[in-house]
């Protein structure tokens, strides 16, 4: 079934134009955009990149109708033009059958209880007949590699699993104009790579896509037409990739390897100079393996210390025929960093939500401290574990953004010397403090994600649980958060900081820079567990877990001999005189 409208004007109107658009959300005293102006044609792509907090969502809204028709009390002025109508005077409905939209977090787009009912649901409201309907829901499902999630609830499927259903229902639609909000945020890397294979084809096809993402290199492969650079809701840039690549700053913007490295040479910026530690601060700690992962080498020294978190054959299934966690032993101690990687629906948050009680195992055990954490109640096992969620959404709920950090403090019966103290300090942390007084739903997505992050350190916990803390972060925010964590890690043990931290990440880049340990997590059961030097060069492994190198992992791996570890791009300008020996591919 076509699009009419969107038919109707593509032979006389650009899909996009923008002129002098401003807006300003009502409870905000800043401008979230100002004087933005730029136009897109049929069949470009255009990369949507700035820190959080920079427009970027705000200006999807304005293009999908979302601003003024569900957020109101806002000021907007100037002009926007989608095949020459004004989204502002047109219906939801109207503007849905020219731009589709996948948002920053899946779960605010799920509506139906199964997979192919929600994929179904646009299409029903469209009145597409029913054999025409299941043609294109079978061809999504196919170009999205989801064919087997079509029966699946849709409670049950991981974060990434929901991002695919969404741009699903989304591409399904088949909308002139695509708009998507980092979609690629909690993909494993072929969910990457197909996502990306069917946005180039449609926009080979003559669809127009925006798409805003913080991780440059996986959208390179896209070749987009255009950049779209935004400073505090300020365009700083729009142009071509080659531009924005020599214009940008390598500590703010997370660049391929070797175009850090070329930019860091050519700023003459050595690594003291650049944002980032001169030493690695990750702690030197010995791993304890657990687990009997022949080939990988596991020739560790055994630590005395009493594991912080250990599971003891721990299996778990929602369904008696369809396990999700196999037989699970491995344990975490002071002084671990732990970054569990693997594909979408592994098992990585049902393994973080079984330490923190929120699941209990059906076989098998979970100790936290040494005690089995069925005898613990929630707050005994948050002054060890903190969590912190993939979806801010299952977090925020407090009227205010200083209320929400002291809501867990209170729970634990922190006094008020200590909450008063600890407040403006996490939210310095993680670059909050002017907001305290704003409700937590009125920032970005990724200052949600950071506001999660700074109460849960305001609780104190000793272990730091982080369930894909790259998603909507730019790479400044969040580097600057990791060495601040780390720093603590390594200093002397108190019960204020953390002594233990596990990352769940799709970011190997994320993984091989702060992690000291890692867990590769296939179909519920380990594949590998130790120093990330010998688990990520292990080629055969990373294809198992749907992964696959980048140009940082090939950089260090080909540098190992002389670092005889993994670091950040900034660390290894010092092992490189000349830029011209090293062999790049990103392709």
């Amino acid at each position: 079934m076509p699009n009419n409208r969107s038919e109707v004007h593509n032979r006389n109107h650009l899909p996009l134009v923008v002129r002098d658009l401003s807006y300003c959300y009502g409870q905000l005293p800043d401008m979230a955009l100002n004087q933005l102006s730029f136009q897109v044609r049929s069949g470009e792509i255009v990369l949507i990149a700035g820190s959080s907090g920079s427009g970027k969502t705000t200006l999807v809204r304005c293009l999908n109708g979302l601003i003024p028709h569900s957020y109101r009390g806002g000021q907007r002025s100037g002009d926007i033009r989608i095949f020459g109508e004004e989204p502002a005077a047109l219906s939801l409905a109207e503007i849905s059958g020219m731009v589709g939209s996948v948002l920053q977090d899946p779960e605010k787009q799920i509506v139906a209880s199964y997979v192919a009912n929600e994929i179904a649901f646009g299409l029903e409201n469209l009145g597409v007949e029913r054999a025409e309907m299941r043609r294109r829901i079978r061809l999504v499902l196919d170009r999205l590699g989801i064919v087997h999630l079509h029966d699946r609830e849709t409670f049950r499927l991981s974060h990434g699993e929901k991002q695919k259903l969404v741009l699903g229902s989304t591409l399904v639609l088949e909308p002139a104009i695509l708009l998507l909000d980092e979609p690629l945020a909690s993909l494993d890397a072929y969910g990457t790579e197909e996502t990306l294979s069917l946005i180039r084809h449609l926009a080979d096809q003559g669809k127009t896509v925006l798409i805003v993402e913080h991780r440059l290199e996986r959208i390179l492969k896209l070749r987009p037409d255009k950049v779209l650079f935004l400073v505090n809701g300020e365009q700083h840039y729009f142009g071509d990739v080659a531009g924005f690549l020599a214009m940008a700053d390598p500590s703010e913007v997370k660049l391929p390897a070797h175009i850090t490295l070329q930019r860091l040479h050519k700023l003459g910026a050595a690594v003291d100079t650049v944002e980032g530690p001169e030493v690695d601060v990750r702690p030197e700690v010995d791993v304890r393996p657990k687990v009997d992962v022949p080939p990988i080498k596991q020739a560790f020294a055994s630590k005395p210390a009493t594991p912080l978190i250990h599971y003891e054959n721990v299996s778990f299934s929602y369904e008696p025929d369809d396990p999700i966690l196999q037989e699970i032993n491995f344990s975490l101690f002071p002084g671990d960093v732990v970054a569990v990687l693997g594909p979408n629906g592994a098992g990585k948050t049902t393994l973080a939500k079984l330490a923190v009680g929120l699941l209990r195992p059906n076989r098998g055990r979970v100790y936290i401290g040494g005690r089995d954490n069925k005898t613990m109640t929630v707050a005994q096992i948050a002054r060890v574990v903190g969590y912190v969620f993939q979806s801010p959404r299952h977090m925020l709920f407090a009227p205010t953004i200083e209320r929400e950090v002291a809501f867990g403090m209170h729970n634990l019966g922190f006094d008020e010397v200590a909450i008063t103290s600890a407040v403006p300090s996490v939210l310095k942390a993680v670059d909050l403090t002017a907001y305290m007084d704003l409700p937590p739903l009125a920032l970005s997505f990724g200052q949600q994600k950071r506001l999660t992050i700074a109460a849960v350190m305001a609780m104190q916990s000793r272990v730091l649980v982080l369930d894909e803390p790259t998603a909507g972060q730019d790479f400044r925010h969040y580097t600057k958060l990791m060495e601040r964590l780390l720093r603590l890690l390594e200093g002397d043990a108190r019960d204020d900081v953390p002594e233990a931290m596990v990352l769940i990440s799709h970011d190997l880049d994320f993984a091989l820079s702060y992690a000291n340990r890692v867990i590769l997590l296939r179909a519920g059961r380990i594949l590998a567990d130790g120093p990330p030097h010998e688990v990520l060069a292990r080629r055969d492994l990373l294809a198992m877990c749907r992964l696959q190198p980048s140009s940082l992992l090939e950089l260090n791996l080909q540098l190992l001999p002389h670092t005889g570890r993994l670091m950040p791009a900034n660390m290894l300008s010092r092992y490189i005189p000349d830029l011209e020996e090293l062999r790049f591919d990103i392709s």
